[in-house]
């Protein structure tokens, strides 16, 4: 299939190298001009402007949008619909807020343009093992692009949700269970950290051994074993751990519907004081987002306000 694919980031650029790896035509378009460079001589076509992107698009097109939620995916979101026509697709595969998400589908569904949120998981490892899509929207839209989310997804790794907003929705609902397990399993490491057995431990093989026939064996506890083999102790990364949103976006959810989200709650918390107080669970944090998401991470002689 044809596709116009905007937002050449860690997860973007990825995404669309694999795609060009299964023969898709992509043309794609980014404000930088290195990663577009890079996708360019793996095969896509390069645009030199949105315009540009969608003048070399054959109608009906398709256009993946894989940028940062809030104002700069609210900005694209506007010249999209500007330059779109009656037919074309758009797919938000960012992480956007689900509200935003179903705004702009009713905002495009008068001009007859279908709009798709598609929650987007897998970090930097999708790009070869396949990604997670929580797919909203219409039905129609969602069945036409179908092709593109078989040949990005792993195997079962897709599947249409609901109406618009109900892929953001999850995905939200998603990142807040791992906020939650990723702060399990810093607190259990910081333990072990403290523990009088302390000198002896090594973290890269507990994590590798919890990963065979363990009940907390997991893609997250990989991610761990990886970081610890590269930086035993971790001395190399600051304690301090960033949140992109979704977290508060869910524990506002909750509340708004009376539901306790205690643990969840507590992560981003967690989070808040990483940016005070150095940790050892927060190191971890810190290393496995990184590890999962390219994430970036600041050094222990890095300033940083909050950081002492």
């Amino acid at each position: 299939m044809e596709l116009g694919f905007v937002g050449l980031g860690r997860m973007g650029k990825n995404m669309t190298l694999r795609l060009l790896s299964k023969r898709h035509k992509i043309i794609a378009y980014n404000r930088s001009p290195e990663p577009l460079e890079e996708v360019r001589k793996k095969g896509a076509m390069a645009a030199s402007s949105l315009e540009d992107l969608f003048s070399k698009l054959k109608k009906p097109r398709i256009i993946w949008s894989m940028l940062p939620a809030g104002e700069v995916t609210e900005e694209h979101v506007k010249k999209y619909l500007e330059l779109a026509g009656k037919g074309d697709i758009i797919i938000d595969g960012g992480n956007a807020n689900y509200k935003d998400s179903a705004r702009r589908a009713a905002t495009a569904g008068k001009q007859g343009i279908s709009y798709l949120d598609v929650g987007t998981s897998g970090g930097l490892a999708g790009a070869k093992a396949g990604y997670c899509l929580m797919i909203g929207g219409e039905q129609a839209a969602f069945k036409k692009a179908e092709p593109i989310f078989k040949e990005l997804a792993m195997p079962q790794g897709y599947g249409y949700i609901g109406p618009s907003g109900s892929g953001h929705y999850v995905k939200m609902v998603h990142n807040a269970i791992e906020y939650g397990m990723m702060q399990a399993i810093g607190e259990g490491f910081e333990l072990l950290e403290k523990s009088q057995y302390s000198k002896e431990l090594d973290f890269s093989k507990i994590a590798a051994l919890w990963n065979h026939g363990s009940i907390i064996r997991s893609f997250l506890m990989e991610m761990t074993e990886q970081a610890f083999s590269k930086d035993a102790r971790l001395g190399k990364i600051a304690g301090y751990v960033e949140d992109t949103g979704e977290g508060r976006w869910a524990i506002q959810e909750a509340m708004d519907r009376n539901v306790a989200f205690n643990v969840v709650t507590a992560a981003l918390y967690a989070r808040f004081t990483s940016r005070q107080r150095e940790s050892f669970s927060a190191k971890v944090l810190a290393a496995q987002r990184n590890e999962f998401g390219g994430h970036a991470v600041k050094g222990t002689n890095q300033k940083s306000d909050g950081i002492k």
